[in-house]
């Protein structure tokens, strides 16, 4: 269907440029919308997605790997062109060591990694009756399954140890600070994609996603921040203050940091669920609707953060692929009550696809976010400890070292959603946060012959929309979710204006 040139020069904007704003304003180029700008708060591309220059090529401070391939929407942009590549099985053969240099001999190892494992598999059907936290129904599991006859030759501090490692982990896989505070119910509400979750961009990173939407892998890779089909579209450094929604105009007026100010006949909302969380109330005027609230408080955004190490040359053996921390009660009094106590949270170290020497760590909770406030050379000198105190090499020191930190920054302040008790409790979820915010309106009608019928009829106009990661019913925390997310508002505002049937 012909598009009339003022359903075209629509003026549409986007708000983060993030994987899903990204994705959302490709879509809507690709629907006819001409007029589409995207307001990004940070100085680059890609929000979560960040790819940064390391070691000897390039690491993800943020977003690493395509999690399956059955319905994923990344993994079908990506394996067109081989972007993709196992990760092999790092987080599954690492070795579990304790705070007192002991290595767990494998068939301990491996017969723990074996009970956390199996209860992934009955965790669909068993979950779905349960009202509690993920925490409580993993520990019964785990003890339960430790009391079987066959495991009965199981060291039980050795057993608390390795259970105590893996909550983290967990806790690193949901962003949430305890696994007490992860709804069991709400957690099935995330479809994993069958196939391989860990597939990694080799030595190009995920930033190579946001070139595939924006079609800038096409141009000649001299200029790296080439925007492709979206340059000239993306203003960085804009930070929108306040969304005013209910004008008498029917348009959304917006105030940016530096003063100015922008009007939109639609604007979508991209940023992520932690700084909707802290800005909602002075965000949008007015406020937004009480349900809509309720889905900002009520569903739940954590932090997870990585700590790349870089040494002068690997110092552990070809088939190591990294270790995981177990404490022994006596001795976390070492670092208890001292400025070293976050290291308590730090999980595991892994190696890195195509970084020879680097090494991996991950960090969770309030410890994490505390480490974020650290300066450098102090939480080196940290994971340097936990190096030398765990490991029986000799161990060099690092040449570079980087950390992330999504809480301090105030146009992330944190990681990915999860579904906790409070989601439950309130009763809400990512369709109560997906509602767009409607006025409404009269819309022309397609030009009829009979001029004695009306030419207009009113109706509910989506004028602000929101997608991103946390809006996604099945895939939140993924990269898939936020694209298929910011795809969705596009063919929201492509069907509004009857143009769906334009994109590919």
């Amino acid at each position: 269907k012909a598009m009339s040139r003022s359903h075209r020069d629509h003026k549409i904007v986007i708000i983060g440029a993030g994987a899903s704003g990204i994705a959302c304003a490709t879509k809507l180029l690709e629907y006819g919308f001409q007029n589409v700008l995207v307001f990004e708060a940070e100085d680059r591309l890609g929000g979560r997605i960040h790819t940064i220059p390391f070691g000897a090529n390039v690491i993800d401070m943020g977003a690493q790997w395509c999690h399956g391939e059955q319905d994923n929407i990344v993994h079908e942009l990506a394996s067109k062109h081989d972007l993709l590549e196992s990760t092999g099985p790092v987080y599954e053969n690492y070795q579990c060591v304790r705070s007192n240099r002991e290595v767990l001999p494998d068939s301990v190892a491996n017969r723990l990694k074996a009970i956390v494992g199996d209860s992934l598999v009955t965790r669909q059907l068993e979950l779905r009756h349960c009202s509690g936290s993920l925490g409580s129904y993993l520990s019964n599991k785990f003890y339960e399954m430790l009391q079987r006859p066959e495991n009965a030759d199981i060291d039980q501090v050795i057993a608390d140890e390795f259970f105590d490692n893996y909550k983290k982990f967990e806790n690193s896989v949901e962003a949430s600070d305890t696994l007490e505070e992860v709804s069991g119910r709400g957690y099935l509400n995330y479809w994993e994609c069958e196939g391989d979750i860990l597939l990694n961009w080799k030595d190009k990173g995920y930033v190579e996603l946001l070139r595939l939407l924006m079609h800038s892998r096409e141009l000649p890779s001299d200029s790296e921040a080439a925007l492709g089909i979206l340059e000239q579209r993306v203003l960085f450094n804009s930070c929108v203050k306040c969304i005013n929604w209910n004008r008498n105009d029917a348009r959304v007026e917006l105030q940016l940091a530096n003063g100015e100010s922008c009007l939109a006949d639609h604007v979508i909302v991209t940023v992520s669920l932690g700084v909707l969380k802290e800005q909602h109330l002075q965000l949008f005027e007015p406020k937004l609707p009480v349900a809509k609230q309720r889905a900002v408080e009520g569903l739940a955004f954590g932090t997870v953060n990585k700590l790349f190490v870089e040494f002068p040359q690997a110092f552990w053996p070809e088939d190591w692929t990294g270790f995981t921390l177990l404490w022994r009660e006596e001795d976390l009094s070492d670092i208890r009550n001292t400025s070293r106590a976050w290291l308590e949270d730090v999980f595991g170290f892994y190696r890195v696809s195509y970084q020879p020497n680097v090494l991996a760590g991950w960090i969770i909770n309030a410890n994490g976010r505390h480490m974020e406030t650290l300066p450098e050379d102090e939480v080196i000198a940290g994971i340097m400890y936990l190096f030398r105190r765990f490991l029986h090499w000799s161990i060099p020191e690092p040449v570079s070292f980087r950390t992330s930190a999504w809480y301090t920054n105030e146009h992330f302040r944190g990681s990915y959603s999860f579904r906790s008790m409070d989601t439950e409790r309130l009763g809400t979820g990512a369709s109560e946060l997906a509602q767009p915010l409607t006025v409404v309106t009269m819309t022309p009608q397609s030009p009829s012959r009979d001029k004695s019928l009306p030419q207009q009829s009113r109706c509910d106009k989506p004028i602000v929309l929101f997608a991103g990661e946390a809006t996604s019913e099945h895939y939140y925390s993924t990269v898939h979710g936020a694209v298929e997310a910011g795809w969705r508002e596009a063919k929201r505002l492509a069907d509004f204006y009857g143009l769906s049937g334009a994109a590919s």
